[in-house]
């Protein structure tokens, strides 16, 4: 089927249609290239919302406060609302049942941290036993924070990577050691990273008791976040989510004589439910990077068939001449389209590996929180370059055949 004597009439054709094989190869290569270039950009934006939900539990619920917006019962917009001790309680005591993990914090923004020679400004906060996983944080080394800690206001501390590195410079281990927070001694007892990277892991956890007691924060609180159970289906734990999110909201609100309107003095942050829309939108993004390569790779074909068809017409003669000396119709067809097929392998490679090095190289230089790794799955990527050379075939196989049947005297006939 391909003996040597076909091998030289493609490469006797290709020599004499440079130009139309040039084009033929740059409409089929660019098709797979564009293709490649998106599905690769669309990998790494779902790497980087991927990356930034990693950096706390995936069904995270957090409460933070601001100003009301709203005037209601007498009272005017403008107040600022501050948690206390007594709505962590609250919630704690309610929702109990429904509750995971829970963790009231407290936060020292730019708190400075000395060790011997060493010091740094970290974010400092204060919070209860379950944030550790609440945060998503792994121990490298000793311990976290118990709720002896916290109830007995020991003096202690977990600390991040970054901070360890920054003020440990020796290297050695950081547990028992004691660091100065504000002015005031705290032993390490843990040291954690973060699946967020450096800046999660520039921070001190402290008992919140302790915290609130040495930084003269009485009974105020920065935030809340609770997790709930996992459910096996995705759907049904968003919903959970938005139920207790919305009995949460209404009981702090109640609790701080908050509009029910008022958006803007109680704010959730509910994990799961920011997940499904981005997830939805990431989804959304992806089928139109596909339409857009589909469709450039359909305009490729568009191409190679029109090409077919003129080499087709062009060697409608030399047809006749085979068919009158006894060539098979598909023995005709498969010389037209073996030119076409191989022509559209080289060209379909060609782009599919330009694309990929690309990707290798130049992915890296534009990383950012929202793009991470940008590449293709390279089954996916062969798959698509299968596909083309099929395409290709049955775009231009038709007008083949129609040819192969002409009467070799018809044929003979044609100019």
């Amino acid at each position: 089927m391909f003996s040597l004597e076909r091998w030289e009439e493609i490469f006797d054709t290709i020599r004499k249609n440079k130009l139309r094989t040039f084009l033929t190869g740059v409409s089929v290569a660019s098709g797979i290239f564009i293709l490649v270039i998106l599905l690769g950009v669309s990998t790494g934006m779902q790497n980087g919302v991927q990356s930034q939900f990693q950096r706390d539990a995936a069904n995270r619920i957090s409460v933070w406060t601001g100003v009301t917006s709203v005037e209601y019962k007498g009272l005017n917009p403008g107040r600022r609302i501050q948690l206390k001790n007594r709505d962590y309680e609250l919630a704690d005591r309610k929702y109990q049942d429904q509750l995971e993990y829970k963790s009231a914090l407290y936060r020292i923004w730019g708190g400075l941290i000395n060790y011997k020679n060493e010091s740094g400004n970290y974010r400092v906060e204060g919070v209860l036993p379950d944030y550790q996983f609440l945060e998503s944080a792994t121990l490298t080394d000793g311990r976290y924070i118990n709720y002896s800690d916290n109830d007995e206001y020991r003096k202690v501390a977990v600390i991040g990577k970054k901070v360890y590195n920054d003020l440990f410079k020796d290297k050695k281990s950081a547990v028992n050691k004691f660091i100065e927070i504000r002015g005031v001694l705290f032993k390490v007892i843990g040291v954690y990273t973060d699946p967020g990277g450096e800046r999660e892991e520039a921070r001190v956890f402290v008992p919140l008791k302790t915290s609130q007691k040495v930084f003269g924060a009485g009974e105020d609180l920065g935030g809340l976040a609770f997790t709930l159970p996992q459910e096996e289906n995705f759907d049904q734990a968003v919903k959970t989510s938005q139920e207790f999110t919305a009995k949460l909201a209404k009981q702090l609100k109640e609790s701080h004589t908050i509009a029910p309107e008022d958006e803007s003095a109680i704010r959730i942050s509910n994990s799961l439910e920011n997940m499904k829309t981005v997830y939805d939108m990431m989804r959304n993004i992806r089928l139109f990077f596909w339409f857009v390569g589909i469709a450039t790779i359909l305009a490729g074909v568009v191409g190679v068939s029109n090409i077919m068809l003129i080499i087709v017409k062009e060697r409608t003669k030399e047809i006749g001449i085979r068919k009158a000396l006894g060539a098979q119709p598909l023995s005709v067809i498969g010389m037209i389209l073996h030119e076409s097929v191989f022509v559209t392998t080289i060209a379909g490679f060609f782009g599919l590996l330009l694309g990929m090095l690309l990707l290798e190289f130049v992915g890296p230089m534009v990383e950012t929180d929202f793009i991470s790794n940008p590449t293709v799955n390279f089954q996916v990527a062969i798959t698509t370059v299968i596909i083309l050379i099929f395409a290709g075939a049955i775009a231009g196989f038709f007008p083949a055949w129609k040819a192969a049947r002409i009467k070799p005297i018809v044929a003979l006939r044609d100019e």
